[in-house]
């Protein structure tokens, strides 16, 4: 693939509104359809966007010709049906985080994609920041040593009602998938997989997570981590490494920053490292895609399928310390 990248947005949301929006300020993207559950959804959507074709379901966005990667921004529940229609119709796809509502959903799709040698790639945005990735360089060049703690937090104060999808089980609601992944995502971009998990939560009436806090062990460097997320208390939604040799600090917003600061042991002078530009990350996530396309890779390695899969993994594990369980939960896919 070579020159413009075509897209189809599949659902017409907050972040599917602002990711178009992102797509259409690049040269080399262009958005030219999107799918809704109802016609007038998706054509509103395409109104306010300029997009040339809307559809009112999604098998006709996945078979359109001139959609070369579908970018799925659906509600949690929805992805693992979403993103493998999609990959089914011989189509690329990018699928929001948390990429589905538990680890067995997600290996289908890894194993879909990697039987059709298809692209599929998580929407963390977050590993696609310059920033982050200068920070992780940092960090594997031992500029604070062994990293000892990871500690992250993501908390919107509320309330939200108990009809709100983040209070409803059936559409993956809770803290930990829509706020909590970012935390998790973030420990294991340094430190891996963990071998031991402990959580605790408050729950809602519905039996969603209002409020977790977890903490995650690796054995063998004896590193851990001290996540939280909420969606009851509005948290400073920061983040630090602290290693043998040093720190690093990331303010407000860590999963999408625009400076941290590095603090070395031994007297140094504080190093702050800013971003060019604006605060934003999801232009660098859409260029990866388009990168990726390009050179004809199924996956991404800033943000591989297995390191999703790991993910997915813990905040399973969360889920069954913490006692949340999710209609699909029980249900077998065909």
């Amino acid at each position: 693939m070579s020159g413009i990248v075509r897209w189809g947005v599949l659902a017409t949301g907050g972040i599917a509104a602002s990711f178009t929006a992102e797509l259409q300020a690049m040269p080399d993207a262009e958005v030219v359809a999107v799918a809704s559950r109802t016609e007038a959804s998706a054509k509103a959507f395409a109104d306010r966007f300029g997009i040339a074709r809307a559809y009112g379901d999604w098998v006709s966005l996945a078979a359109d010709e001139d959609v070369d990667v579908v970018y799925v921004a659906t509600p949690h529940s929805a992805h693992r049906a979403a993103a493998g229609l999609c990959l089914e119709a011989g189509k690329a796809v990018l699928c929001e985080k948390a990429f589905t509502l538990n680890t067995r959903e997600a290996e289908e799709l890894v194993s879909l994609s990697r039987e059709r040698e298809l692209f599929l790639m998580e929407a963390m945005w977050m590993y696609c920041n310059p920033l982050v990735r200068r920070l992780t360089a940092l960090v594997g060049d031992g500029a604070i040593g062994e990293v000892r703690t990871v500690q992250a937090d993501f908390g919107l104060a509320g309330p939200f009602a108990p009809d709100h999808r983040l209070r409803d089980p059936a559409l993956g609601g809770g803290a930990l998938l829509d706020l909590g992944v970012y935390p998790v995502s973030f420990a294991q971009l340094l430190l891996g997989e963990p071998d031991r998990i402990q959580a605790d939560a408050l729950l809602s009436p519905e039996g969603v997570d209002l409020n977790t806090g977890m903490l995650l062990g690796w054995s063998q460097s004896g590193a851990t981590a001290l996540l939280s997320c909420s969606v009851t208390a509005g948290t400073p939604v920061t983040a630090s490494v602290t290693g043998t040799a040093g720190r690093i600090d990331l303010p407000q917003g860590f999963f999408f920053p625009d400076r941290f600061v590095l603090h070395r042991e031994g007297g140094h002078e504080p190093e702050e490292f800013t971003a060019e530009g604006r605060r934003d990350s999801l232009r660098h996530e859409a260029a990866e895609v388009m990168r990726c396309l390009r050179a004809g890779e199924t996956e991404s390695p800033l943000v591989p399928l297995d390191g999703s899969l790991a993910v997915m993994r813990t905040l399973d594990a969360v889920r069954d310390r913490i006692g949340v369980r999710y209609p699909s939960d029980r249900v077998t896919q065909a």
